[in-house]
């Protein structure tokens, strides 16, 4: 049986025998209305505001401020359908790189489509290291300095776009999280970050989440005496407009979790011992993005299975300080022995890929050095065909997983009722057993 994965904006085929194949994933299916409709319905009525016209009014200068080009967020759609309303206004548009290079020259046309040209003087890409572009304006209770752009500090009113979708430790991107990490400076990065290290971090968790709410509190700060705009999308498996909801940023940034919960959170039947964690464009650009595909997938992999990357890497490792501490232990213990003598930005990558690797083995198909991953304890393969046939040799007749969007992806273990080694899969399974099950013997998985 012939299996095509998506891969570098493109798709492979591989080719396995049908009882090897387990399930397919991919985020749920949604209904789409159109895109333009779903916007002009989100911005005429937004939360606690009157309308995005109303907001737009007078000669205050607006400061946009976009996702770069490691998210999925429709920049270039947006703007296209906002743009009648504001091409003739006095606009501003900061790129929320967070600790991220600035964009490549193909990326701000991707970003910006085919209004980059006439906007290209007026687009700033945010610099987390530049000192003397990132104001100190405070600080969280929980110690977090908080530095901010001072293109955004200068600014009275601001529109953010962003989408929301699972994260693996800020619970869901999109929100105020377009400031932290977004526009902050490094330092107040890496402050905030470091608390992915506690366990409460995690996909699909705001509520005390400690990296969400410190970066709440680093927005509160900024947003006093701003009137800020906020565009929030929730997309769909094929990044089309599933959901937008505009105004006041945190009451919007709930209704979106809802939304984006609905799409992303997929029932799987089980865990299996070989997971195929596809990372697809545009979140394969490097290895620091496509380790979200590897923690997200960890939730469908068994212990001791084996955990596939499949993931271009196009654009390299990415964050250097990760990819420092892997290749420095000589084990994954001792990741976790270097980050208690220190924290640095990107060190939470590496604790999270460590905590896997002590439990499950980490293959990849990448366009990354075999040598390079081996010395992070990733077995690197040139072939996808050959992954897969090496790990249903070592585990021997496994249906292998396939989560196909395993970045966005949060899998979760369908809820079944047991009685001994019998499941219960469905209403008529349950009404064919009922008789003779007493209540005490059923539990739930």
């Amino acid at each position: 049986m012939e299996l095509r994965i998506p891969y570098w904006g493109e798709e492979l085929t591989v080719t396995l025998p049908s009882e090897n194949i387990g399930e397919i994933v991919y985020p749920n299916t949604v209904e789409i209305r159109p895109e333009k409709e779903v916007l002009f319905d989100a911005i005429n009525n937004p939360v606690d505001f009157k309308s995005f016209d109303d907001f737009i009014k007078g000669d205050e200068p607006l400061l946009f401020i976009i996702n770069d080009a490691t998210r999925p967020t429709p920049n270039a759609r947006i703007i296209d359908l906002l743009w009648d309303k504001i091409k003739e206004k006095n606009i501003k548009f900061l790129i929320a790189t967070g600790a991220h290079r600035a964009p490549s020259k193909d990326e701000y046309i991707e970003l910006f489509g085919d209004h980059y040209h006439e906007l290209e003087k007026k687009i700033f890409s945010h610099d987390s290291k530049n000192e003397r572009e990132n104001i100190l304006i405070g600080k969280t209770k929980n110690g977090t300095e908080v530095y901010f752009d001072k293109l955004v500090i200068e600014a009275k009113k601001i529109i953010y776009i962003t989408s929301v979708e699972p994260h693996y430790f800020a619970g869901y991107t999109g929100g105020a999280k377009s400031f932290l990490p977004g526009i902050a400076g490094y330092k107040t990065i890496e402050q905030n970050h470091e608390l992915a290290l506690k366990a409460t971090a995690k996909a699909l968790v705001t509520e005390g989440n400690p990296i969400r709410e410190d970066i709440k509190e680093a927005y509160d700060v900024i947003a006093k005496d701003k009137q800020i705009f906020s565009i929030q999308t929730v997309l769909n498996k094929d990044h089309k407009i599933y959901y937008c909801v505009c105004g006041e940023t945190h009451q919007a940034f709930k209704l979106a979790c809802e939304k984006a919960k609905d799409v992303f959170s997929v029932e799987i039947r089980d865990r299996a011992d070989i997971v195929v964690a596809v990372a697809p464009y545009p979140m394969d650009i490097n290895l620091y993005q496509s380790q979200k595909a590897i923690d997200n997938s960890k939730l469908a992999l068994n212990s001791n299975g084996i955990l596939i990357l499949v993931a271009s890497c196009r654009k390299g490792v990415g964050g250097e300080s990760f990819m420092e501490l892997l290749s420095e232990a000589r084990n994954p213990d001792e990741v976790f022995s270097k980050i208690e003598k220190g924290y640095k930005l990107g060190y939470h990558k590496a604790a999270k890929m460590a905590e896997i690797m002590k439990w499950a083995s980490l293959w990849a198909y990448t366009k990354l050095e075999s040598q390079l991953l081996e010395n992070i304890f990733i077995k690197g393969f040139s072939d996808l065909q050959e992954a897969l046939n090496s790990a249903l040799k070592e585990k021997g007749e496994e249906k292998i997983l396939f989560l196909m969007d395993a970045s966005l992806t949060v899998p979760r273990i369908a809820p079944r009722i047991l009685h001994k080694r019998k499941f219960i899969h469905s209403p008529d399974d349950y009404k064919k057993t009922k008789n003779h099950i007493k209540l005490d013997d059923l539990f739930l998985a």
